[in-house]
């Protein structure tokens, strides 16, 4: 009988930890399930380490990739590579943290029902950029290296945003054998992945310090005589610009003046002011983290400062967090914090959609609209209202120093400060010389198809 007894409590015991087993594992299960779905091993969802499931299209609804019986792109060879940096390749060589992001909201996982994606359909992902914008911007950037992006400083929505060089997905080229330096760099997303020597871009940055700090910034003149005494060293500028006041100074990207400037504002206040709009600091949406830029003049010589402020020395900014802060400018001191994922549905539920997210209030209102005159008269002035007919374009062109025997860097950021059309936009050319001559064609093709387009809807 006390056999029958142990053998009875030893059974017992066995049932109860095999119950609070399955009561752990349920509780697991029900907390814990979507994160075991979604895990980047499981082939229903994944190819690699992107999605493998679903389909993803433009903002129109054109169709960029089709993960539901293997890997099938757009039948458009240019929409194919302008959209592969946002896409991925089947190979993973170029991921794609942005569609990977909503894996479970494509994958369409429920406690009750399971995945979606199981059935062979997948969910959808719609992204804000367009694939005929895409096109133009890849384009317009020709055989440069560097990126063109475009977006809506009220919404958030990425018009369109091109990273070369690229290759197309389905005709991939022997990259590792090429010798030719066409390809470097080609797996990166320039965009969000990459920081540059802004060069004179970053004026006006310095200029919005100045505004907000300095008491009639507007108004304050320096004398430019083509070089500018620091000490040791000096700044210097290619011609004799004379007597300037800001507009004047930014107009003309007169180093001396920005030199003269930073001395007046000092090296701690163009720190804060750079801490406070945020410039080196990565963004993060859709699942990507852009790249972190750099401002350093940590016991920096006053001749380093001021070739800091001028968008040189160690200066490095992201071209997507630079692009933003465009639009802040245009925004009154705040902008839509960007996005390219616009909505995410499986089966006939959506599972996510975006929705506009504002910055902070990055520089006063005042200190925003007085610099959006001062890039108006950028363009009217220097750039040509002609290459933005019908739009009211505020702009700054920058010419980066890269070091060595190589081109300078080309870059021009601005926006449209026209209601229907509020665009930001941001473009850089890898060794490309000036930034005016280089850059302002290609954004002048890429602007004008998005008010094309803006127009069209």
């Amino acid at each position: 009988m006390n056999r029958v007894a142990h053998r009875t409590t030893i059974a017992l015991l066995l049932a109860l930890i095999l119950i609070g087993g399955m009561a752990i594992f349920v509780v697991q299960f029900v907390k814990d399930g979507s994160d075991w779905v979604v895990f980047e091993g499981n082939p229903h969802i994944y190819n690699g380490t992107n999605i493998g499931c679903g389909v993803v299209t433009d903002r129109d609804g054109a169709l960029l990739l089709s993960a539901l019986d293997g890997w099938e792109y757009s039948a458009d060879v240019s929409i194919r590579e302008s959209t592969v940096h946002w896409l991925g390749d089947r190979y993973g060589y170029i991921s794609a943290p942005t569609v990977a992001h909503y894996a479970e909201d494509m994958a369409g996982y429920s406690l009750a029902n399971g995945l979606y994606a199981y059935s062979g359909l997948g969910g959808k992902a719609k992204m804000t950029i367009s694939a005929e914008l895409q096109k133009v911007a890849l384009e317009a950037m020709g055989d440069y290296r560097g990126t063109v992006a475009a977006y809506n400083y009220k919404t958030g929505e990425i018009l369109c945003a091109v990273s070369t060089p690229n290759f197309d997905p389905d005709d991939v080229p022997d990259i590792d054998g090429d010798s030719s330096g066409a390809y470097e760099g080609v797996y990166l997303n320039r965009f969000t992945q990459v920081t540059y020597v802004p060069g004179s871009i970053f004026k006006l940055v310095t200029a919005a310090a100045a505004l907000e700090e300095l008491d009639d910034a507007e108004n304050t003149t320096f004398y430019c005589s083509g070089e500018y005494d620091m000490g040791a060293d000096q700044v210097t500028c290619k011609v004799v610009h004379g007597d300037m006041d800001l507009e004047q100074a930014l107009a003309a990207s007169c180093n001396c003046y920005f030199a003269q400037l930073s001395e007046v504002l000092g090296g701690d206040r163009l720190q804060s002011y750079v801490d406070k709009y945020h410039i080196t600091d990565s963004l993060e949406f859709d699942g990507i983290t852009t790249a972190t830029g750099k401002f350093d003049i940590h016991n920096a010589a006053p001749v380093q400062v001021a070739w800091s402020a001028i968008g040189q020395h160690l200066d490095l900014v992201n071209p997507c967090r630079f692009m933003t802060f465009m639009g802040a400018i245009a925004g009154g001191g705040k902008a839509a914090e960007p996005y390219i994922i616009s909505e995410v549905s499986s089966g006939n539920s959506v599972s996510y959609r975006a929705k506009t997210t504002m910055s902070e209030q990055l520089l006063n209102q005042d200190a925003a609209e007085t610099l959006k005159s001062l890039m108006r008269n950028n363009v009217y002035q220097v750039y040509g209202d002609g290459y933005f007919p019908g739009l009211s374009v505020c702009a700054k062109s920058g010419t980066a120093e890269v070091g060595g025997d190589k081109e300078p860097n080309s870059t021009f950021a601005g926006f449209v400060m026209d209601e229907e059309y509020p665009l930001a936009f941001i473009a850089v050319v890898e060794n490309g010389g000036a930034g005016s001559s280089t850059c302002v064609p290609i954004v002048s093709d890429v602007i004008l198809a998005c008010k094309d387009y803006l127009d069209a809807r």
